[in-house]
């Protein structure tokens, strides 16, 4: 069956077609999470949208399931059967500094973007992590470092290229396919595969920011702190914390090393006085293990989190809450504080509001605008534990938090350990029941439908 499948895609146009065994085809399925463990019957290495369109039409003459896989940081489901679709070949980056446009293949790393554009002056609405890749991180919402002061990076997407089952190759904008441009921002995956999106830039340079790690003894009274200051942010702050697990890894700087931290985690877009008032409340806390603080040149906001760049095996879970008060960060602190006996390697509480909370000029589909804080918990890096106990341990964390959850979730944030249904929560329902009509018209025989997808990736 996938050697007759993998003659099909090349008859119909697709120029690399991989089957299990062939040179490449496990370095196409192996992403920065290393948990999933994909098999399907083949793959196509996408070098064009017409590779794309290729495999798009052989899925739908063999009603085959199609899963879309780039980078491979957030994906629900292992690929069983079926062809997979990678768009790594498809990363590019062309900037248009006239229009302070910047036009990106999928498959593309926000490295990429940042290297292209803040030479000119120009900023990207990147996420926490500069490798993660662009349009996954953008169909989802896109919650960065700066997120409070622009809002998502759906808000500011100009145009969208999508090879969908109903049409092929089109374009989505304002004034193009305009229902299909809404759902694309914030409805994720279902509808196509996106070949590329067109992003707005923004002439900054510089942001004062950075992380503050501090021991054990003071996580709590910091935790305090930010649950009180973190309200009384300004629209040019954005700020979230991390309560890691650090391991003894001979690579971490050794102040930090197997020691349970809080990372405060700051950017304003400001100068250094306006910056260090704004943070002096937490300054004022306690004296941090590491002051990483300080204006920091756009290409660099990954220092603000320092997320992990080596992949790993990842099971992950996030939900939003209406507030983060005193019995809130109580009944947090009970459930993933040092004396919990967890499998969780970060606690993270990512403060909402401002511009997150106001819907786009052009409005789209990203959910979670009316919380106040994102919750998200990492588990262990342990193989054995990722299908069994950490998901317990999430639920469990996620129960206690129970009578402040809020409504929705952010697609971004749902990880394995969510469980199956945390689809059917994402958005309000009303929400949900647009996006489903969009994506049966975009797909009418359901070749990426929720219920058949293998994966969402991100």
């Amino acid at each position: 069956m996938s050697i007759a499948l993998a003659a099909a895609l090349r008859s119909a146009g697709a120029s690399t077609v991989l089957l299990p065994g062939d040179a490449g085809f496990q370095d196409e399925l192996t992403g920065f999470n290393l948990h999933p463990h994909h098999s399907p019957d083949v793959v196509v290495a996408a070098r064009t949208a017409g590779d794309v369109a290729a495999a798009v039409r052989v899925a739908q003459d063999e009603d085959l399931p199609v899963m879309v896989l780039g980078l491979g940081h957030g994906m629900l489901k292992d690929a069983r059967g079926g062809i997979v679709i990678t768009t790594r070949g498809l990363a590019s980056v062309q900037l248009d500094l006239e229009n302070r446009l910047v036009r990106v293949g999928a498959g593309t790393q926000w490295k990429e973007v940042l290297d292209t554009v803040t030479p000119h002056g120009l900023a990207a609405l990147c996420g926490s992590s500069p490798e993660v890749g662009v349009v996954g991180f953008v169909l989802g919402g896109g919650m960065g470092p700066i997120a409070r002061s622009y809002g998502f990076a759906a808000d500011h997407v100009e145009s969208i290229e999508i090879v969908t089952p109903a049409q092929g190759l089109v374009h989505a904008s304002p004034t193009e396919n305009p229902e299909l441009f809404w759902a694309l921002r914030g409805g994720k995956t279902g509808f196509g595969v996106v070949t590329a999106v067109t992003l707005d830039v923004f002439p900054i340079e510089t942001i004062y920011g950075g992380g503050l790690y501090f021991d054990e003894p003071d996580v709590k009274k910091v935790l305090d702190t930010f649950a009180s200051w973190s309200k009384t942010l300004p629209l040019c702050a954005s700020a979230s914390i991390g309560l890691i697990r650090v391991p003894p890894l001979p690579d971490i700087p050794e102040p930090l090393r197997g020691k349970f931290v809080a990372h405060l985690r700051f950017a304003a877009l400001d100068d250094a006085v306006r910056g260090e008032e704004i943070l002096a409340p937490i300054r004022a806390v306690a004296t941090p293990l590491l002051d990483m603080v300080g204006m920091l040149p756009y290409s660099q906001i990954g220092l603000i989190h320092s997320d992990p760049t080596t992949p790993m095996p990842v099971n992950e879970g996030g939900m939003l809450l209406e507030s983060f008060d005193q019995e809130v960060v109580d009944a947090l602190w009970a459930a993933v504080g040092p004396e919990a006996p967890v499998p969780l390697i970060m606690a993270e509480i990512r403060t909402l509001g401002g511009k997150v909370a106001e819907q786009a000029a052009e409005p789209n589909a990203v959910s979670g605008r009316g919380a106040a804080y994102s919750l998200f918990l990492l588990g262990a890096p342990v193989p054995e534990l990722l299908d069994t106990v950490i998901p317990e341990v999430i639920h469990g964390v996620f129960g206690r938090l129970e009578q402040w959850r809020a409504e929705e979730l952010l697609i971004n944030f749902v990880g394995r350990a969510n469980g199956p249904d945390a689809l059917d929560r994402v958005w309000k329902p009303e929400i949900a029941e647009r996006l489903d009509a969009v994506r049966r018209a975009a797909d009418p025989e359901g070749l990426f439908a929720f219920d058949r997808r293998p994966a969402l990736v991100g």
